[in-house]
């Protein structure tokens, strides 16, 4: 085992168990932050592709496009998955909204990474080498996030409504603040 795949293990084992366990948690959640990690992972992979003195061959993007597709698909389902709650006390910042995927989003985790394993063996027996690079990960993990953002982004209670979609509650308010569902507002 190579120096540079047991720091990719490393590094991924880490990534992966740490994003897992936020996704199992309430985490509080800042709508202007959504968007940060993909793309300082998106930076960093580029960066460290571009210094990636592999050939890049047909099987290298057969297999990326594959794996881009399938980290798209499981970040979109973690981004539909997750749940959100409004808490009375307000974080150190001000935050009252906080979301998490549960035991489901972090199940989507290992089957990610079972199927990067199995893309990685297979694409390896077949000549492609760039799927094993640090800045390929990166760059996975980065559309997993953005994807999961995405869907979010547009899911996240706005404007201080509140959303209390674990309750069946759409946050459908008046104007000083009571609940408009289930009576008659005139």
């Amino acid at each position: 085992m190579s120096v540079q795949l047991l720091a990719n293990v490393l590094i991924g084992v880490a990534l992966v168990c740490f994003l897992g366990y936020r996704q199992a948690t309430w985490q509080y959640l800042d709508p202007t932050r959504i968007w940060r990690s993909p793309m300082v992972m998106a930076i960093i992979g580029v960066v460290v592709l571009a210094q990636t003195k592999a050939t890049i061959t047909t099987v290298d993007i057969v297999f990326l496009g594959i794996e881009a597709l399938i980290t798209i698909g499981v970040g979109l389902s973690m981004g539909s998955i997750t749940r959100f709650r409004t808490v009375a006390t307000p974080d150190a910042k001000g935050r009252t909204i906080q979301s998490r995927t549960g035991w489901i989003g972090a199940s989507l985790w290992i089957v990610l990474i079972a199927v990067r394993i199995g893309l990685d063996v297979l694409g390896g027996h077949l000549g492609a080498h760039l799927l094993t690079s640090t800045g390929t990960i990166l760059l996975v993990l980065a559309l997993n996030r953005a994807a999961r953002a995405l869907v979010i982004d547009q899911r996240i209670p706005r404007g201080g409504r509140g959303d209390h979609g674990d309750r069946g509650d759409r946050g459908d308010r008046t104007t000083d603040g009571r609940s408009t569902r289930g009576m008659m507002v005139r």
